[in-house]
């Protein structure tokens, strides 16, 4: 099967004519890449949602999202290997169904996913300044209104123009797992001097049935918002050394050091704070550190949580706008969202549009749950039709060697994500209406798109160009 066509020839002599990436990143670089693509918010906000759900066994949600995320890596593995390009699902799902709009749906809920996330570390980010500041806003408008201010400092940080680099990634990295492992350590060294409850880590969550299936599966859907971004390291494989070597066991290992750290975390939060306690509120690891380590300066940890989300979210709004200024230049979306400001030369359409789905699902969402768990609905639902690309794509031959997953795996894949994105799974409704809502209005843009293309003649391309930018969010 050929590339993604452009919209004029033109367009594919300029791209022939554009210099291949710098290959600047080895293995470890690549690691730290990817570890610090999955950290964040995830973690850091929604332990306490998880153990309302489960109980005690906080772990064991987070144990199977991991399951099923390393399961799904092993499809990104043989896309990425068989095709080396900085894109991602969007890609590999023209490749292997060939039509437009089915790209754009999933190109469209990627940005969205996107947005819902940078909403959730917002939220996150609000209440760990008001907790760590002693601001005490318990929540409602003050914790909105942070929140909405947070997402505009981001949006002028994005107008103004970023310019992403390893080095600053591997900084950031350093932070955000530090305090990760502020929390193991306290939970450990608080373990072996008789604190806290060890038995509560094997306490399921007592239900009307006495089921505890259902619970784990429930709050499954929940935790796999903190294992998602390893998707995202795709879009550096141009920028990698031989990556078909190297990516399959630097992936592999990221999403195994990530699962060990979660597992690692709930251990020490559930043995340090009961569970109905942790999931009060939106700071949950917070409390950990207060329970275990009364004398440590609380500030010092809230200040390592805002930069850990701080963080998600502006990489989050960067390649939602991003995503949006590629799709309007590929002519799926209003060439408007296409224009980029003539000093900045940034997409400043793109920005506002992105910045105000935020401030929409900040105001009228707000809840961390709900947003965190749209985020997961949404990659999910892309997942899904990734692993399916995986075995379509078996039939295209490339020309060099590239990773092959067992048969079964993509399978498997497709099947759990498909199952975890179910109403069955006892997901709230309102994840269902976010989702809806958003895809709607991407529909309703194509549709304009496509009436405004009739009057003009330009020609509707795929969405996953390279130049898209990252097309993966970062929980």
């Amino acid at each position: 099967m050929t590339d993604i066509p452009l919209g004029a020839a033109a367009d594919k002599t300029a791209q022939a004519a554009e210099p291949s990436l710098h290959r600047v990143m080895g293995p470890w670089l690549l690691l730290l890449f990817i570890v610090g693509d999955i950290l964040g918010t995830g973690i850091y906000a929604l332990t306490g949602q998880v153990a309302n759900q489960v109980g005690g066994v906080v772990w064991l949600p987070f144990l199977v999202a991991f399951a099923v995320a390393m399961v799904t890596a092993f499809s990104y593995l043989e896309l990425v290997t068989k095709y080396p390009k900085a894109a991602g699902a969007a890609l590999y799902t023209h490749k292997a169904f060939g039509i437009h709009f089915v790209t754009f749906i999933v190109a469209f809920a990627v940005m969205c996913s996107g947005i819902t996330s940078a909403s959730t570390a917002s939220r996150a980010f609000a209440a760990n300044m008001s907790n760590a500041f002693g601001l005490g806003l318990s929540g409602g408008i003050g914790i909105t209104l942070i929140g909405l201010a947070f997402m505009a400092l981001v949006a002028a940080v994005n107008l103004r123009g970023v310019g992403e680099s390893v080095k600053a990634n591997v900084v950031l990295t350093c932070v955000e797992l530090t305090g990760l492992l502020i929390i193991i350590v306290i939970g450990f060294m608080a373990i072996s001097a008789g604190q806290g409850d060890v038995s509560r880590v094997m306490q399921f969550k007592a239900t009307p049935d006495g089921g505890m299936v259902w619970p784990v599966i429930a709050a499954t859907t929940l935790a796999f918002f903190a294992m998602v971004g390893f998707e995202d390291s795709v879009n550096m494989a141009e920028e990698c050394k031989d990556p078909t070597r190297h990516f399959p066991k630097v992936l592999l290992a990221g999403l195994v050091i990530t699962g060990v750290i979660y597992v690692l975390v709930s251990i020490s939060a559930i043995t340090l704070v009961p569970p109905e306690q942790l999931g009060e509120g939106e700071t949950p690891l917070l409390k950990v550190v207060q329970a275990g380590a009364p004398n440590f300066p609380i500030w010092i940890f809230g200040f390592i949580t805002m930069f850990a989300v701080a963080n998600s979210a502006l990489i989050n709004m960067l390649m939602a706008s991003r995503l949006v200024y590629g799709m309007s230049r590929e002519h799926v979306l209003p060439p408007v969202l296409g224009k980029v400001h003539a000093t900045r030369r940034t997409p400043y359409v793109a920005i506002g549009f992105t910045s105000l789905l935020a401030f929409a699902l900040i105001t009228f969402v707000g809840e961390v749950p709900a947003l965190g768990g749209t985020t997961a609905l949404l990659l999910l639902c892309v997942f899904t039709v990734v692993n399916v690309a995986v075995l379509v794509l078996r039939k295209d031959e490339v020309g060099h060697e590239h990773f092959r997953t067992p048969t079964f795996l993509p399978i498997v894949g497709a099947l759990s994500c498909a199952f975890l994105a179910g109403p069955w799974t006892g997901r709230a409704s309102v994840q269902y209406t976010i989702a809806g809502v958003l895809l709607g209005i991407g529909v309703l843009l194509w549709v304009v798109t496509v009436l405004l293309n009739r009057g003009t003649g330009a020609q509707i391309a795929a969405p996953s160009i390279t130049d898209i930018g990252r097309s993966g969010p970062v929980n």
